[in-house]
C-alpha cells in the first residue's frame, strides 16, 4: 500500500461512525435533514446548473425559451381576453396587469410540476449513492427560480418603460408573496415527489390541478370582477384562502401601478402574514412526511 492510500486510510478510519438514511423524530429528525441538505450545498447548486443546461441542450436560442412560453400566453391572453372579450377596457396597463399574474403563476406552476417529477427522473442517483434526496424537489424549485428571474426583469423593465415603475411600500407585497409562492412550491413538490415515487399517476394529477387552479386565481381576470359576479362574502373568504390567489393579488399590488384606484381585499398584509406562517408549518410537515417516505425509494424505483 502506497503512503497516499495509508494517509487516505487513516483519514477514513479517525472519521467518526455516521449512520445513513433518514432520520426519524419531528424535530431532531427535521434539524438533522436541513444539516445534511446543507452539507451538500455544492450538489445541490451542481444539480440546478445541469437541470438548466439540459432543458435547452442543443438549443439555438437558449434561455431565450424561458421567455417564450409567458410571452406566448400573454400574446394570447392580451388578444382574445383583453381584445376580443373587452377585457381591457377596464383594466389599464392590461399587458402588465396579465404578466405580473403570469409571472407569479408560472413561478409556482413550474416549480410545483418539476418538482413532482425530480426524485423519479434521478432514479440513477438515487439507487446507487445515499443523499438527502430533498435535494432533487429543491433543484427544481432553484431552476424555476432562475427562470422567475428572468421573467421578472422582464416585468420590471416593461413597467419602466410604461413609466409606472413600482416605488415605496408597495414593494412588501413583492415579498410576502415570493415567500408565499416559495413555501408552498417547496412544500408541495416535496411531498407529492415523494407521492410520485409510489404512484406515478401523481404527475398526471398535478398537470390537471395547475390547469384548473390557474382559473381558480385571479391571473387573467381581476379581483374586481370576481367580487362583483360573487356576492357571498364566505366565497369571497374562500377564494382569497387559496395562498396563491394571494401571491397573483401580491404581484399585482406590487408591479400594476395603474391599477391603484381598483379595489383590492382588505387587509392583505394580514392574509399573507397568515399564510406564510401556515406555509411554513405546511413545509415542516411535508418534509416530515418526505423523510418517512424515502425510505424506500431505491426499492420503488
Amino acid at each position: 500500500m502506497t503512503s497516499t492510500q495509508q494517509d487516505r486510510a487513516a483519514a477514513l478510519e479517525a472519521q467518526p461512525l455516521r449512520t445513513a438514511g433518514p432520520r426519524l423524530g419531528f424535530a431532531s429528525g427535521t434539524w438533522s435533514s436541513i444539516t445534511d441538505i446543507l452539507g451538500q450545498r455544492e450538489l445541490l447548486d451542481m444539480l440546478i446548473r445541469r437541470e438548466l443546461k439540459a432543458r435547452y441542450k442543443d438549443s439555438a436560442l437558449g434561455f431565450v425559451w424561458t421567455l417564450m412560453r409567458p410571452l406566448a400566453m400573454l400574446l394570447i391572453y392580451y388578444i382574445a381576453l383583453g381584445k376580443f372579450m373587452g377585457a381591457a377596457r377596464n383594466i389599464p396597463d392590461f399587458a402588465i396587469f396579465i404578466y405580473a399574474g403570469l409571472t407569479a403563476w408560472n413561478f409556482f406552476a413550474e416549480a410545483l410540476s418539476a418538482g413532482t417529477g425530480s426524485v423519479v427522473a434521478n432514479s440513477g442517483l438515487v439507487k446507487k449513492v445515499y443523499l438527502p434526496r430533498e435535494i432533487f424537489p429543491l433543484s427544481a424549485i432553484g431552476s424555476a427560480l432562475f427562470n422567475f428571474g428572468i421573467q421578472l426583469v422582464i416585468l420590471i423593465l416593461a413597467t419602466v418603460a410604461l413609466g409606472h415603475f413600482p416605488t415605496g411600500t408597495r414593494w412588501g407585497y413583492f415579498v410576502l408573496a415570493t415567500m408565499i409562492i416559495v413555501l408552498y412550491g417547496t412544500a408541495l413538490a416535496l411531498l407529492l415527489s415523494a407521492w410520485n415515487v409510489y404512484l406515478r399517476d401523481i404527475q398526471y394529477l398535478v398537470e390537471i390541478f395547475v390547469m384548473i387552479f390557474f382559473w381558480v386565481s385571479p391571473v387573467v381576470y381581476s379581483w374586481e370582477l370576481f367580487a362583483d359576479e360573487v356576492k357571498s362574502t364566505m366565497l369571497h373568504e374562500l377564494y382569497l384562502a387559496n395562498p396563491i390567489t394571494l401571491a397573483v393579488l401580491g404581484f399585482q399590488k406590487t408591479f400594476w401601478v395603474s391599477g391603484d384606484a381598483k379595489p383590492f381585499p382588505d387587509d392583505m398584509y394580514t392574509r399573507m402574514g397568515i399564510a406564510i406562517i401556515v406555509g411554513v408549518l405546511l413545509l415542516w410537515l411535508c418534509q416530515r412526511v418526505f423523510a418517512r417516505l424515502q425510505a424506500n425509494f431505491a426499492q420503488e424505483l
